[in-house]
């Protein structure tokens, strides 16, 4: 694994300066010509520094949100940050990340992307169809391509996790679990034992599911209690949320499931 992770705690302050002057990024899509900067999801392709190009640990990316906000991963951690986008020079302001350990690749290239972010001068904003370049006065620089949003209809959604907006507890080893909303108006998968179908309602960022049919499979305890909880989504309305590849379903009770793309 890439990733050994052994301490994990809340937001932890980096060293990084504050933005000064200018404006943060607005409403609407602040960007270099005609392509947007904000927005976006950018993964992290690359790290030139001193003239010697590093590859991205597979996960970093970073997001600048019209509101001024700005976020992502560094090769280990995920940070949070402000950024103020100006023309074409993007700054970004006092910056906080989680504080895990992970392998020392990662590592090695979190700390060189988090002092590119963190020297307090302007990086210069390059935009080439989906590919995006800042780089900084010393000639530092960061490669990013842009990574499309995953779509409400047509993905697999692979569910990962079951809690509340409190907690969210993994699905048991083994589990398949998963749903595709089809353009047809109805819902299809599996929920972990069998496979179920129900109509399926899309709008004002709601869903509302018919009735379940599903298969009559019996499983292990495990299997089944999954299952259970699941259908418990069916035969009401329940809100949605989409983040970039990662969708959270909340019943009217308050049970939120969470689900992610497949690849």
């Amino acid at each position: 694994m890439d990733k050994q992770r052994t301490t994990v705690s809340v937001l932890t302050l980096l060293p990084l300066a504050v933005a000064c002057g200018g404006q943060t990024a607005g409403s609407g899509s602040a960007g270099v010509g005609s392509s947007p900067v904000t927005g976006v999801h950018w993964s992290v392709d690359s790290l030139t520094v001193d003239g010697r190009t590093a590859r991205a640990p597979s996960g970093a990316y970073l997001r600048i949100g019209e509101d001024g906000r700005a976020g992502g991963n560094l090769g280990c951690n995920g940070f949070g940050s402000t950024a103020t986008v100006e023309g074409d020079r993007v700054r970004f302001g006092e910056m906080r990340a989680t504080d895990m350990a992970c392998a020392k690749g990662p590592m090695s290239f979190e700390r060189s992307l988090g002092r590119t972010f963190a020297d307090g001068s302007a990086l210069t904003a390059k935009t080439d169809g989906h590919r995006l370049t800042l780089t900084a006065d010393n000639g530092d620089r960061v490669a990013l391509t842009e990574e499309k949003d995953a779509p409400l209809r047509g993905t697999k959604w692979t569910v990962t996790a079951l809690g509340d907006e409190n907690v969210a507890r993994p699905l048991p080893k083994g589990t398949e679990a998963y749903f595709v909303l089809g353009e047809d108006g109805r819902l299809e998968g599996r929920l972990g034992c069998n496979r179920v179908s129900a109509r399926a309602t899309v709008g004002d960022g709601h869903i509302t599911l018919g009735p379940a049919r599903t298969t009559r499979m019996v499983c292990d305890g495990s299997l089944m209690r999954t299952e259970k909880a699941l259908l418990k989504l069916f035969d009401s309305k329940v809100a949605y949320a989409l983040d970039h590849r990662g969708i959270a379903l909340t019943s009217a009770n308050g049970t939120v499931v969470s689900a992610v793309a497949a690849e």
